[in-house]
């Protein structure tokens, strides 16, 4: 049966009908999802040899910075060393080729997050007054460079991180490091995708803003709290070391002081919106 478009207005639309729209805009990020996941399912060398297992190597471009750095200051570091002390293994049957189909698939999730941000786009603008969409032209554009943004910060900076101090970190040298497959694309994984929403807080704020939740105020007036809750993040998504936490940190807390001037940017044009019409009342 063919699919009949919806051409009621959006505010004419009943619940069944906004249901109905969500799904098709659902079935439509799925399809994107499945078509660039299997064009990484085919480049399986470059997802894996390159990509995945680039930071198990230390010609890691964030290895060589590092001992570079340490060099230069004098000191010896575990950046330096010929290579990192842990292998990667496989214990079960289909472990490679499900890890092959799920990479695939969140590659898939990452790459094609501009696409499924446009039609969620596409599902919510309807429902907003023209100026208002207007105002949020960029943002599809903006959304994406800070999510991609945060998906290389996760790749070169804390999956890095992570990798080198836990596969460095022992309590007895009797115990070698053998990571699963699992255990290893899932640190690449949790690293990449975590960082990836966290730098999107700027957008989650304004949103807030738009809709009542937040104010500049009430971001300064927790602002402590808030640092607290960014050192537990850092603290999950990287190693327990203090170092990778304050570089995981300061990117984030930059981006919340951000957030408190977008909040504030927000506020002032709806208060100059409702100057313009209490002044058009009067005439």
């Amino acid at each position: 049966m063919a699919k009949t478009k919806n051409t009621k207005p959006h505010n004419e639309m009943s619940f069944l009908d906004h249901l109905e729209e969500l799904r098709w805009h659902l079935i439509r990020s799925v399809f994107a999802v499945v078509i660039i996941g299997s064009g990484a399912f085919l480049m399986k060398s470059f997802i894996f040899d390159t990509v995945i297992f680039g930071p198990s190597k230390m010609d890691f471009p964030t290895y060589r910075l590092f001992c570079d750095i340490a060099t230069w200051l004098g000191f010896d570091s575990a950046f330096c060393a010929d290579k990192l002390p842990f292998t990667i293994q496989s214990r079960q049957m289909g472990a490679q080729f499900s890890m092959h189909i799920w990479t695939s698939i969140w590659a898939g999730v990452i790459l094609g997050f501009p696409y499924i941000l446009y039609e969620l786009w596409k599902f919510i603008s309807p429902g907003l007054y023209e100026k208002e969409r207007q105002n949020s032209r960029g943002f599809i554009l903006i959304a994406s460079f800070l999510f991609f943004t945060g998906v290389l910060f996760g790749y070169y900076v804390v999956a890095p991180l992570s990798i080198n101090f836990l596969s460095t970190y022992q309590v007895s040298e009797i115990i070698s490091n053998e990571f699963d497959i699992d255990s290893y694309v899932g640190n690449i994984k949790t690293s990449v995708l975590a960082c990836g929403v966290l730098f999107e807080l700027p957008i989650i704020i304004f949103f807030l803003t738009k809709v009542g939740i937040v104010t500049p105020d009430i971001l300064k007036k927790y602002r402590k709290i808030a640092l607290v809750v960014v050192l537990i993040l850092s603290a999950v998504i990287t190693p327990p070391d203090v170092t990778s936490q304050i570089i995981v940190a300061v990117p984030v807390i930059l981006l919340y002081q951000v957030s408190i001037y977008i909040s504030g940017l927000v506020l002032r044009k709806e208060a100059k919106k409702e100057r313009k019409k209490k002044g058009l009342k009067k005439m």
